[in-house]
């Protein structure tokens, strides 16, 4: 069925005509590139932690970082624009081959933030610069210490007496360390006291100065460990000051953080073509292993669940791309990007791992690399439970205060996408205001399971306005989380739907991806029912919420057909 591998991407057929020439021309050569090069070398890279200089220099050739990475205003040439939607594929595209290469662009992302989001123009020309010559960037903002608790820095900038500064100390878990043309440095002035003392500055990691310590993990992924002794901090280098800087490291990890999920998408689908295939050629007591029931099951719940993850991510493009000073529901979308579907591929993973046993840990297939990559996704830019805590933060609007705001289409039209780098101070995240969730249910009331999810979600309504933790649970985080969980799930449903509408997704497919979305919102109903503080209103509501899917074996088998066919669709050559 070409149908079911159109839904996932494959090197074999991949054209993403829906962008301009020069995205179109890029993406492709990116692909072909990798294909070019063979599976035995990327593992090969993998395993022997081989810096990724032939890649980059790819990427310098071509101008990739430079025209993905560079914003219209600061280019000169007219393909160069920062594009969410072409951003998101080129991150599928990195995942789908290895995390390494997505990290190294992801930091220089996170690098480029703050120098963007600067009025000086000194530094945007000079970043600008070190993207056409094709420099990888960093973000200079975690310690060892204090990780990134930005208000403990102990990055000290002291006054030279000549309107500059001599900074010093150290700063831990910074991706590209060890090369990057400029590295966005977080740190506090020694002179003035509170947030008023914070500075974001650009540093040079082959100056004299900038001392490379080590690389804290085994991998290509260069995650460093540096430290600045009396590093010299010009005017020209000060890129925010005060406030602005602490707002500046916020709102670059509200642009870096969507990046996660596109990559998740690209190793589960690398993953999903060697396990189907595997699968199905394997010959278990006469019969191939995917004539068992149970192996059927976990394959078919895999294939939607990376679906709905695509389903999810596509259309939160959109919103981020939509957004503006006031239009902030990217701010919900993201945490959810971030935590939601990057935990979908561990289970995504770990459902297909189950089927394929020992073959998920041979050395010469792309799956074992994945098994263990996909793993670090949940755990970058904050992990599961500090986006899940921010996503409660936006529960009561949702669920139960929505405003009217004009339909956002599908935005795959190429523009730059400036707000991003104009989000303002970040704060207020309480007074954001969303659509009214319902009517992406109401479309799709005629599916059996969408119509069971819909009952969970009126029932999490109820459960905000009558049972919602009190004022002493509100300081269980292992309770909000439980709820976080619930919530998280009406979410991920909705946006699911809304880009099920746009594209026209099959229902059969569609019901049995909400028939998995049934059985988690009812296990996570289980586990705030056990937990140590709930009320006992909470866990009559818990057990109330328990639904279970509609069953239909026909449905179940039609998108079982889906599933197989992917069995040969995509091998990586030699």
């Amino acid at each position: 069925m070409a149908e079911s591998a159109s839904l996932l991407f494959n090197p074999r057929t991949y054209d993403p005509e829906h962008f301009d020439p020069e995205t179109r021309r890029l993406l492709r050569a990116t692909v072909d590139w990798f294909e070019a090069r063979g599976k035995r070398r990327l593992i090969e890279d993998y395993r022997s932690r081989a810096w990724l200089a032939d890649f980059l220099a790819f990427s310098a050739k071509e101008g990739l970082f430079a025209t993905f990475l560079t914003p219209a205003a600061a280019a000169k040439e007219t393909d160069r624009r920062w594009d969410t939607a072409r951003i998101a594929a080129l991150n599928e595209i990195f995942g789908f081959y290895g995390l390494d290469y997505w990290y190294a662009w992801q930091v220089t992302i996170l690098g480029l933030g703050p120098v963007w989001q600067s009025d000086n123009a000194e530094a945007r020309a000079r970043a600008a610069e070190l993207l056409d010559q094709g420099e990888v960037f960093a973000f200079g903002l975690s310690e060892k210490t204090h990780g990134a608790d930005i208000y403990s820095t102990d990055m000290l900038l002291t006054p030279d007496g000549d309107g500059g500064f001599l900074a010093s100390g150290s700063k831990y878990y910074i991706g590209n360390g060890n090369a990057a043309g400029l590295v966005s440095v977080f740190g506090r002035r020694t002179d003035v006291e509170g947030p008023d003392g914070y500075v974001f500055f650009a540093a040079d990691s082959r100056h004299a100065a900038y001392h490379l310590v080590k690389n804290v993990v085994d991998s290509s992924k260069f995650v460093s460990e540096f430290r600045l002794a009396d590093y010299p901090v010009a005017p020209a280098d000060i890129l925010h000051t005060g406030r602005a800087a602490f707002d500046a490291a916020l709102n670059t990890v509200n642009v870096g953080k969507f990046n996660l999920c596109t990559a998740s998408i690209g190793i589960c689908e690398h993953a999903m073509y060697e396990a189907v295939t595997h699968a199905s050629n394997r010959i278990l007591y006469g019969r191939p292993v995917t004539a068992f029931p149970h192996v059927r099951r976990e394959l078919t719940d895999a294939y939607v669940r990376l679906v709905g993850m695509k389903l999810f991510s596509d259309r939160a493009v959109d919103y981020f791309r939509s957004a503006g000073p006031d239009d902030r529901r990217y701010l919900l979308f993201n945490p959810m990007t971030k935590m939601k579907v990057t935990t979908e591929g561990e289970k995504v993973i770990d459902l297909m791992w189950d089927v394929i046993a020992a073959k998920g840990f041979e050395k010469d297939n792309y799956f074992a690399q994945a098994a263990i990559e996909i793993r670090g996704l949940p755990k970058l830019e904050g992990t599961v439970h500090v986006n899940l805590a921010l996503i409660l933060k936006f529960m009561r609007n949702h669920l139960l205060n929505p405003v009217d705001y004009p339909a956002v289409p599908s935005r795959l039209d190429a523009a730059d996408d400036d707000f991003l780098f104009r989000q303002g101070p970040a704060r207020g995240l309480g007074a954001v205001r969303f659509h009214d969730w319902r009517p992406a249910f109401d479309a799709y009331a005629e599916v059996a399971n969408v119509a069971r999810f819909r009952e969970q979600a009126d029932a999490l309504c109820a459960f905000v306005e009558t049972a919602a933790p009190d004022e002493e649970q509100s300081r269980d985080l292992d309770l909000l989380l439980a709820v976080g969980q619930l919530f998280a799930l009406v979410v991920h449903g909705q946006l699911i739907l809304e880009q099920a509408r746009l594209t026209g997704l099959d229902q059969d497919l569609l019901d049995e991806l909400f028939a998995v979305l049934v059985r988690d919102f009812s296990a996570h109903a289980v586990e705030l029912h056990g937990k140590d503080s709930a009320t006992q209103a909470q866990q009559d509501w818990a057990l109330g919420a328990v639904r279970r899917p509609v069953v239909d074996a026909a449905r179940s088998a039609r998108v079982w057909e889906r599933v197989e066919a992917l069995s040969g669709a995509y091998e990586m050559a030699e």
